[in-house]
């Protein structure tokens, strides 16, 4: 009887250490999503303001686009010359993970 009790309880402890940790793991895959999805889209902004990439919509439009395909949205973007700096949230467990990303040439050319 006493052995039941005991494997109860592991079972229970093992339980809750696992959910534990698929939330943290979420939350950590959400956080990178956020933080690909702003690089991609600060990549994307900066080569259309550059002309790199010709496209008839503004850098930032191309931005919003490329962040929502990554699973994010698009918070912030800003554009001066050739060099675009973006923000980005994405949900998860009602918890929000912003990144921010900037891309453009090298500062000092």
């Amino acid at each position: 009887m006493a052995g039941s009790a005991v494997a109860a309880g592991v079972l229970a402890v093992a339980a809750t250490l696992s959910l534990g940790l698929a939330a943290v793991g979420g939350a950590a895959v959400t956080a990178q999503r956020a933080a690909g999805a702003a690089d991609a889209a600060a990549l994307a902004a900066a080569d259309v303001a550059s002309g790199a990439v010709p496209s008839a919509e503004a850098p930032c439009a191309v931005a919003e686009r490329v962040a929502r395909a990554g699973g994010a949205a698009l918070t912030t973007c800003v554009v001066q010359g050739f060099v675009a700096t973006v923000q980005v949230q994405s949900a998860y467990a009602g918890l929000a993970a912003v990144s921010r990303a900037r891309a453009g040439p090298p500062e000092g050319q």
